[in-house]
């Protein structure tokens, strides 16, 4: 049995765990803590986070399903009832631009939402955007294929997701960098290392993301195009169209969500393929080993890791006794890695049949962006290792810190 490392304390009895979050040994190499939670105690109460967390894979898997549990709790009973704080006022704008998101939210309004929206990212309509990502992947490579370096991330990952998701949205491939500062800000809400600094500076970047989005809507009305967010406003869905603030939530979310995730994917897969050592033009050799690759990093490096959930009534999930107002975590990376469903976990099998991942989720919050993601992964991985043969790592990828999404900071390879 692995040993256990001094920045983690694991009490089996009383499955009360404590780990700092911020601990570099911890988010550089996360898989490790969670095989040794899935040996000792894979659902814990995290003293730091003063919550408990669920590590399984049927357990995750269950919860995600449940609705029993959701994302939102302020639809069922009030703040007071619940003892729950008023919302912060340097979080106004922030909490604005959520208080709509398809993430968020719960039906009637989640399946309101969705609907409107759900018919963009079907596959079928997805595939037809595989020409445009191959064009821009080898464009980008273009440019940087005769210098024998590159970061990658700045280079590539950071590019492809966003100009797609916006370029779907009906947002100039101008605003990319624009886009990636905001989104970068915003999602700093989702941190472990998270400061009143970074706070300030994620309502900042909602108010000016929103001001933003408000512009383009008054545009689309006055002079409609083929893209989603004319969809979404001309659209209504039993007798009701979206509102301004529906419309703002909504496009934010699509556009962090469509690309965030995809960027730290990227950077993942290609670390995760590098480390292995196995050949580049075996793990791409046609489709369907392309599929399975992609679905195998996506299995050891989900770049979502915890999600979160309200009891909505009193429950009881694996002897733990929850009442409604509770609020729970699910450990999507590492259900990923349950022995009980894969077996060797921790090791890159890129030809293992045991099941799906639950890197994208589950239940009525699927992302609804995993078609894209998977489409956009299963056609730049081929075409970067294709294109820059004897890829190699140029030191040591350095890591974000983790906590909803999880990264690389940088990605500097080299080649030929």
């Amino acid at each position: 049995m692995t040993a256990i490392p001094d920045f983690l304390r694991i009490d089996p009895d009383t499955r009360r765990v404590s780990l700092d979050g911020r601990n570099q040994a911890f988010y550089s190499d996360p898989n490790r803590v969670y095989g040794l939670l899935h040996q000792h105690c894979p659902t814990f109460f995290w003293e730091e986070q003063r919550q408990w967390f669920f590590t399984g894979y049927d357990h995750v898997n269950l919860l995600l399903r449940d609705r029993r549990f959701g994302r939102q709790i302020l639809h069922v009973a009030s703040r007071e009832e619940l003892g729950l704080p008023e919302p912060e006022a340097h979080l106004a704008n922030f909490d604005l631009a959520e208080r709509h998101s398809l993430l968020e939210i719960e039906p009637p309004e989640h399946t309101r939402l969705r609907t409107m929206v759900n018919r963009a990212f079907v596959s079928r309509h997805i595939e037809k955007l595989r020409p445009e990502i191959t064009e821009l992947a080898e464009r980008l490579i273009d440019a940087f294929d005769g210098q024998g370096r590159v970061e990658l991330l700045s280079a590539f990952a950071d590019i492809i997701p966003v100009t797609m998701i916006a370029r779907m949205i009906g947002i100039p491939d101008e605003m990319g960098p624009q886009l990636l500062k905001w989104s970068h800000a915003y999602v700093g809400m989702y941190m472990f290392k998270r400061s009143r600094e970074d706070e300030h500076a994620a309502d900042k970047a909602a108010g000016e993301f929103a001001a933003y989005v408000k512009t383009l809507i008054a545009e689309r009305r006055r002079e409609p195009r083929e893209d989603l967010l004319t969809h979404m406003i001309h659209t209504e869905h039993k007798g009701q169209y979206l509102t301004d603030d529906e419309l703002v939530s909504t496009t934010i979310v699509l556009l962090n969500a469509g690309h965030e995730a995809t960027v730290h994917q990227i950077g993942n897969s290609v670390r995760v393929i590098l480390e292995s050592g196995l050949a580049p033009v075996e793990l791409f050799r046609d489709e369907a080993a392309t599929e399975r690759t992609v679905e195998e990093t996506l299995r050891l490096c989900a770049p979502v890791h915890i999600f979160q959930r309200w009891a909505l009534e009193d429950a009881e999930i694996d002897g733990v006794s929850l009442k409604r107002g509770d609020k729970v975590s699910l450990i999507l990376a590492a259900a990923n890695l349950d022995s009980k469903k894969f077996s060797d976990p921790l090791t890159f099998k890129p030809d293992r049949q045991e099941g799906q991942n639950l890197s994208f989720g589950a239940g009525i919050h699927f992302c609804i962006g995993a078609p894209l993601a998977r489409l956009e992964l299963n056609t730049v991985l081929p075409i970067l290792f294709r294109r820059l043969p004897g890829l190699k790592l140029a030191g040591v990828p350095t890591v974000k810190d983790v906590y909803h999404f999880h990264g690389l900071e940088r990605l500097d390879l080299v080649w030929g």
